[in-house]
C-alpha cells in the first residue's frame, strides 16, 4: 500500500472520531420527521418533560428557533472595523444557545457537572430547568410557549421589566414560535398517539 493511501486511510478515521453529529435533522417543518430521525431527540425531551413538567412541542419550538436543531450552533463573530474579529456576539453555545453564566447557574442548582450544551439530553434539561422556573418565578404557564419563549430570550428579569415590549421583532419571533409549537403539538399527537 503506498503512503499517500495510508495516510489518507489514516486522517479519514481520525477524522470519524472526532466529535459527535451536530447537523440538524432533515424536514424541521415536521416534528415526526425529526424524532423519526432522532429518536434520542424523543427520550430526552420526554424525560425533560416529566422532570420540568414544559411539554415536547414547546422544547421542539424553542430549540427550533435557537439552533435550528445544530448542536454546536454559535453566535456570529463580532469585527472591529468590519474586518478584525472580536469574539462572538454572546456566549451562546449549542442546541439551547445557553449563556456561559446561565448554563453555570444550571449545573450548579442542578448538580449535573457533566452537562454539556451540545448533548441533546443536558440541552433539553436545561430548557425545562429555564422554564419551570420562570414558571415558578413569573406565574409563566409551561403550556404558554409565546411568553416562555420571551422570557427565555430577555431573561426572567428582562421579561418582569417588559423589555420586549421595545422589541417588536422579537414579538413577532415568539408568536412564530408559538405558532411553530402548536403545529408540532398537532404533528407529534398523530405520529405519537
Amino acid at each position: 500500500m503506498s503512503r499517500f493511501l495510508r495516510a489518507s486511510i489514516l486522517l479519514l478515521l481520525l477524522a470519524s472520531c472526532g466529535g459527535g453529529n451536530f447537523s440538524a435533522p432533515r424536514d424541521l417543518d415536521n416534528a415526526c420527521s425529526i424524532v423519526s430521525q432522532r429518536p434520542d431527540y424523543w427520550r430526552a425531551m420526554k424525560a425533560s418533560e416529566r422532570r420540568w413538567g414544559v411539554p415536547v412541542h414547546v422544547q421542539m419550538a424553542t430549540i427550533h428557533q435557537e439552533s435550528g436543531f445544530v448542536g454546536n450552533a454559535r453566535t456570529p463573530h463580532k469585527y472591529l472595523l468590519g474586518i478584525i474579529p472580536m469574539g462572538r456576539v454572546t456566549t451562546a453555545y449549542g442546541y439551547s444557545q445557553a449563556l456561559d453564566g446561565t448554563w453555570d447557574d444550571y449545573v450548579k442548582e442542578t448538580g449535573k457537572r457533566r452537562a454539556r450544551r451540545d448533548r441533546i439530553d443536558d440541552a433539553t434539561d436545561f430548557v425545562g430547568w429555564y422554564m419551570n422556573k420562570s414558571s415558578q418565578t413569573l406565574g409563566i404557564s409551561t403550556w404558554d410557549t409565546t411568553n416562555q419563549y420571551l422570557a427565555y430570550h430577555e431573561g426572567r428579569a428582562g421579561f418582569a421589566r417588559r423589555s420586549y415590549a421595545a422589541k417588536p421583532w422579537l414579538v413577532s419571533v415568539a408568536a412564530r414560535v408559538s405558532a411553530r409549537a402548536e403545529r408540532y403539538r398537532q404533528q407529534l399527537a398523530s405520529c405519537k398517539g
